[in-house]
């Protein structure tokens, strides 16, 4: 089986999306937050950019979830951001990126009016300077976070299903 990992900055629709794509094809869902150990999120919920030595023990736990449904299948977000970051996640297994892209406008609107989440807006910055977009050897599509979740859900379904 392949893992869906839903990745993409914050704000950009990644549980709204992943909900959607574990309940329609059957699989466990997995929020990337609660991979976070405490420190990170007190790091963010401060306002500072995560490093890449505070992402690693991150990037292991969800890959270690990733290796853990690779007989079930599974749906997972993750920023993952980075090249690095996600060839981290590959180690767990076969997986597959839907990569929720989009304007910063739109990004931080969306931050702004969203509750309970520790991320600050004050962040979008540094993440959008840190993504690298899915390189042409990586399995997944890029989807646009302007159309609705439910758009971006069947346009995801559809590639995932029609992947080599």
């Amino acid at each position: 089986m392949t893992v869906i990992v839903v990745m993409g900055v914050s704000g950009s629709g990644k549980t709204t999306v992943g909900t959607e794509l574990a309940d329609a094809l059957g699989v466990e869902y997995a929020e990337a937050d609660t991979f976070h150990p405490q420190a990170n999120i007190d790091k963010m919920t401060a306002g500072t950019a995560l490093t890449d030595a505070d992402r690693a023990p991150w990037l292991e736990a969800i890959a270690d979830w990733i290796r853990a449904h690779q007989e079930s299948g599974g749906v997972v977000t993750s920023s993952a951001l980075k090249r690095r970051y996600r060839d981290v996640l590959r180690t767990g297994g076969n997986v597959w990126f839907a990569h929720l892209h989009g304007d910063r406008e739109v990004l931080a609107e969306r931050m702004k009016t969203r509750k309970g989440h520790f991320m600050p807006v004050s962040l979008l910055d540094s993440q959008l300077a840190d993504l690298e977009p899915l390189e042409p050897d990586e399995p997944g599509a890029i989807f646009d976070i302007r159309e609705t979740p439910d758009a971006i859900t069947e346009a995801a379904l559809t590639a995932f299903r029609e992947r080599a």
